[in-house]
């Protein structure tokens, strides 16, 4: 398969798997507002293993808050914090245990004062606490459970180098 197909093909996998996630979360009443636990989140280790999961979270936060009909600060600045925490963990990928704080820390400090000029969410430090508590959960254990999972298929699911040329 060509790999730029391959890379492409990756992403919306998991673009897809994210917003079936947060559909999942929100039929809970979990995935929006001030108390977040969005099981999508778990992906955001997904850099760690491939660079196709930086457009592929992007993408897939971006379509789920749309679809989950979240407002358009929320839209904007909950996808680019998604962007940011990719790219974090993409850094930190040759650092195991480090790979679910860019996550935790983007959406701490960028998500609660969306909530509050989006949403009108009050007090913002009950926000930073909801929205810190719901990342720790979801990137901190859920994600971590997820990297120790995948780890042992990670060289058949993302092989070295799959999408150089």
């Amino acid at each position: 398969m060509n790999k730029k197909t391959m890379y492409l093909t990756h992403a919306a996998a998991i673009a897809a798997l994210y917003v079936v996630l947060t559909f999942l979360a929100n039929a809970f009443g979990l995935a929006n507002y001030a108390v977040q636990l969005r099981f999508s989140e778990a992906l955001t280790i997904l850099p760690f293993f491939t660079p196709a999961a930086i457009p592929g979270l992007f993408v897939g936060c971006l379509l789920a808050n749309i679809f989950t009909g979240a407002a358009l600060p929320d839209i904007i600045f909950g996808s680019l914090a998604t962007l940011i925490a990719a790219l974090g963990t993409w850094k930190l990928r040759n650092h195991k245990w480090l790979a679910p704080l860019p996550p935790i820390i983007a959406n701490a400090v960028i998500i609660p004062p969306v909530l509050l000029f989006a949403y009108s969410i009050k007090p913002l430090w009950f926000s930073f606490l909801t929205v810190t508590l719901g990342e720790i959960l979801s990137c901190g254990v859920l994600g971590m459970l997820l990297l120790f999972a995948l780890q042992k298929y990670a060289k058949n699911l993302f092989k070295p180098r799959q999408y150089c040329s």
